[in-house]
């Protein structure tokens, strides 16, 4: 499989990021409301798409600001 250039990283990272934190989030916070109810899977499907849309964008205009702030506690490597 052909990867993508180097460059797709600052996209690729934040959307796989949203993907997997918004599956948890909804699925927790789903279960939490609903219960095992039957309908559970689809409920939880509806909430993660909404949860998803709202993440993915908010990860792209976010990240930069987490890293600067990230920068500020944790030393670089080989110190500075």
């Amino acid at each position: 499989m052909k990867k993508l250039p180097p460059k797709a990283m600052h996209v690729v990272m934040p959307f796989l990021l949203s993907v997997l934190m918004s599956a948890i989030v909804s699925f927790v916070a789903t279960l939490k409301a609903m219960g095992f109810a039957p309908d559970l899977l689809v409920s939880w499907l509806k909430a993660w798409g909404v949860s998803w849309l709202v993440a993915f964008p908010t990860v792209l205009v976010v990240l930069p600001l987490v890293r600067r702030l990230a920068g500020m506690i944790v030393e670089a490597p080989g110190g500075r």
